[in-house]
């Protein structure tokens, strides 16, 4: 997914230096590179492919795995339906903003509005950048459990651990479903990473939800270690409570339930304990002005009209986890079983053009 520390605790700033001088050399390759796809139709004499863009389109290459799936879904249809060739450029957040900003890069399929840097929203109300809308949202998560927890699963011979639990108010009666093997008597919460943004505020709401005094506040070093403890109970049929986030492979494999918090507020957010759920993270789509004035309607239209839900983007990820695949066959699986949903993006002479190519 984006990067989800780097974006709220900043620790991606010397990764962002290395990609802003990684950027400045790549760019001037990538943009003086024409188009193989695009230079081959106009030698046929057909100058409307891509809109007679004649070089690649430059996609955000934000180094996290959904980002990578949607540039290659959007460019794998811009390629097939629209006749344009496409690239992206690696890095993260800031390079890759700022390249979007300066406009050597055309798209960004992931611009986690809430917190992009300062100098995208100047320069989308300069109107050098377009945003063009939601792509998806994406889901900050609590307090999470595996359904099994709630509802058992026959199939495995798990009978149900905690019924009637629904929502954080329900956790007490239930601490010893979830016990902490190094302090029995209390059971164990799975916190955000140790030093992210949202550890801090999973311990605003362990306290204001009054959980310190049932469940240990257990904080991973890794991701890599938090992912794995929720795997491991999932696949042995243990009890598990923690944080997690999405679109990500976890969410797409483990079929987790959300508890119940009282309704997000500013007041309660900004001003408050914290109390509720976390706000929502809204992931659209933008490109540059010089970008918009030379393609097609169509084409901005497409990208206006992408939009998935995150656990349709996380099922994705998951795929490319269990089949070792990368982004781009992640997106030709994508167009190939999910039609229904693509196509309502595009006409249906373009939806054509794509489908005949994934023949």
């Amino acid at each position: 997914m984006y990067s989800h520390d780097e974006s709220i605790d900043g620790s991606g700033s010397s990764a962002a230096k290395k990609s802003i001088r990684f950027l400045a050399g790549v760019l001037v390759l990538a943009l003086a590179a024409p188009f193989a796809v695009a230079e081959a139709a106009q030698e046929q004499g057909d100058s409307d492919a891509c809109n007679g863009i004649a070089r690649e389109l430059v996609f955000a290459g934000l180094d996290w795995n959904s980002a990578q799936l949607h540039n290659q879904i959007a460019g794998q249809i811009l390629q097939a339906g629209f006749g344009c060739s496409f690239t992206d450029i690696p890095g993260s957040t800031i390079p890759m903003v700022q390249g979007l900003v300066r406009g050597d890069i055309d798209i960004a399929m992931e611009i986690w509005f809430n917190t992009a840097p300062e100098m995208y929203h100047e320069a989308a109300a300069a109107g050098d950048v377009l945003d063009l809308g939601l792509n998806m949202n994406a889901g900050e998560y609590a307090f999470l459990v595996p359904r099994f927890v709630i509802e058992g699963d026959a199939d495995r011979g798990i009978a149900p651990m905690a019924p009637d639990l629904k929502s954080v108010d329900d956790l007490p009666m239930y601490a010893s479903v979830f016990e902490d093997p190094e302090e029995p008597g209390k059971g164990r919460f799975y916190n955000c990473i140790i030093g992210w943004q949202c550890e801090l505020v999973n311990n605003d709401k362990m306290a204001t939800y009054g959980l310190d005094e049932h469940f240990t506040n257990f904080r991973p070093g890794t991701g890599a270690a938090l992912a794995s403890s929720l795997a491991g109970a999932y696949e042995k049929g243990d009890a598990w409570l923690g944080y997690y986030w999405g679109p990500t492979w976890v969410l797409g494999t483990y079929d987790m339930v959300v508890l119940e918090e009282p309704a997000y507020s500013e007041d309660c957010w900004v001003e408050g304990d914290r109390g509720c759920t976390w706000p929502p993270s809204i992931v659209n789509v933008a490109v540059t002005k010089e970008f918009a004035d030379a393609a097609s309607d169509e084409m901005i239209e497409f990208l206006r009209a992408y939009e998935l839900d995150q656990l349709v983007v996380s099922q994705f990820l998951a795929y490319m986890r269990e089949n070792d695949a990368g982004a781009d066959d992640a997106a030709r699986h994508f167009l190939e079983t999910q039609a229904d949903l693509w196509t309502a993006w595009v006409s249906a002479d373009v939806a054509a053009r794509v489908q005949a190519s994934l023949n």
